[in-house]
């Protein structure tokens, strides 16, 4: 029996790749949101909730940071202690609470939005929009 197995091929290596990049972005995004004493989730979190009104619940979050509610919940207590954050009960429904942002939140959120915004679009300017969209339609698959 041969020591060596055979090459994975250029899908796996991909992958890794894949993965490597993605470690590499949330690296990054954790020096570069530590400045606002936020982690990336909580400035995702405050960045949906500056969206939306009414705020959410912590389901709603979840679903929407693919994040499992427990995580939201100790992201939320987090937040809700730095004063970023308040709970409030959902008119709709006893059982569930709301997050809402708070306006020091809301300012928080307003000091770092222009930057990452600014980054981002940097980042993005590496790709011409042809390898944009062959990206994006590769990430769709692997989904």
């Amino acid at each position: 029996m041969s020591a060596f197995l055979p090459s994975p091929g250029p899908r796996y290596r991909a992958l890794l790749q894949l993965l490597r990049t993605a470690e590499a972005l949330w690296n990054a995004s954790r020096v570069f949101f530590a400045r606002w004493d936020l982690s990336p989730s909580q400035f995702n979190i405050l960045n949906l909730l500056c969206g939306r009104p009414g705020g959410c619940t912590q389901s709603e979050l979840s679903r929407s940071l693919i994040m499992h509610r427990s995580n939201v919940t100790g992201l939320v207590d987090r937040l809700e202690a730095d004063g970023l954050v308040k709970r409030t009960d959902d008119p709709a429904d006893r059982r569930a609470v709301r997050a809402e942002v708070t306006a020091l939140g809301r300012k928080r959120h307003a000091a770092g939005a222009p930057v990452v915004n600014a980054v981002l679009q940097d980042v993005a300017k590496k790709l011409s929009a042809i390898d944009s969209q062959v990206l994006k339609r590769a990430l769709d698959a692997v989904q």
